[in-house]
């Protein structure tokens, strides 16, 4: 698989067949190892191990309803009281983020309520937090720590 633009794991990977599987440890079963199932792994080790994200605390393919159609999330955590804290959407290395794939994530978010987005396709990385309230959005610099207030990116002059 191709190398990512994120902190490397010990991935667990086994031939069955014709396909590739690797152990998810939120599903605790192995699943077909795809270009975008590689990067949502990343993006599972990255929060778990990097930045503190209870694994307890992270729901996979959740599914959910908008415009009576039924959708699955890639990633979604949860705050201590269970409430949604980082909705995560993940593309194949090969899919450009994209203001199309930036909509898709903020139109799932419409019915799950998350002040935190981030997308990834393991090469680039945007997370923003999201006051629905005030209907804004704002790119931070990183993926915050579980638990902190997540830091908006330094103003740039001339922009």
């Amino acid at each position: 698989m191709q190398e990512l633009n994120l902190p490397p794991f010990e991935a667990k990977v086994t031939q069955s067949g014709e396909n590739l599987l690797i152990w998810d440890v939120l599903r605790r079963r192995h699943v077909v190892l795809t270009p975008e199932e590689w990067v949502r792994q990343h993006v599972v080790h990255y929060l778990i191990n990097h930045r503190g994200y209870p694994k307890g605390l992270l729901s996979l393919e959740r599914s959910h309803q908008y415009n009576k159609r039924q959708k699955r999330t890639d990633l979604l955590a949860l705050d201590a009281t269970g409430q949604p804290l980082l909705l995560v959407e993940c593309k194949r290395p090969t899919v450009p983020i994209t203001a199309a794939v930036a909509h898709q994530i903020a139109t799932y978010n419409l019915t799950i309520g998350a002040p935190l987005l981030l997308l990834s396709n393991g090469l680039q990385h945007y997370c923003w937090r999201v006051d629905a309230e005030k209907r804004t959005n704002e790119l931070l610099g990183e993926v915050p720590m579980y638990g902190t207030p997540p830091q908006p990116l330094p103003k740039r002059e001339g922009l």
